[in-house]
């Protein structure tokens, strides 16, 4: 059941939110991290709070330029992710790839948003 995906995407970006912010405090304090863990945070902090705005949003054209910074945050999280996985501990490999996934996955939904109300 832990597994199983959630179709809601306010309810899968807030959870993947939370894991990413979890994921960090596990990490080695070292002074590289701790530029890294402050930049994963801030990019995934706001791909959180983007999506809520969007959702809140009262018009197409806003609702589109918060879910391109959605998009765009959610980038940068994956790359910051990347350079955490790459740069630490073996043991910190599959969490950050599995975050690196799911990263990835909402990015290609939320360009699917954005593209369909487009049209």
């Amino acid at each position: 059941m832990q597994n199983e995906k959630i179709y809601d995407i306010h309810k899968r970006i807030y959870i993947w939110v939370i894991k990413v912010i979890n994921f960090t405090k596990k990490l080695p304090k070292t002074p590289q991290n701790s530029v890294f863990m402050v930049q994963v945070t801030e990019s995934v902090s706001s791909v959180g709070a983007n999506d809520q705005e969007a959702d809140a949003s009262d018009s197409k054209k806003d609702f589109i330029a918060k879910y391109v910074i959605v998009r765009k945050e959610c980038k940068e999280t994956v790359y910051w992710l990347s350079v955490i996985k790459d740069t630490n501990p073996v043991e910190f490999t599959k969490g950050a790839e599995i975050l690196i996934i799911e990263g990835k996955e909402i990015g290609y939904i939320v360009s699917t948003i954005i593209n369909n109300s487009r049209k």
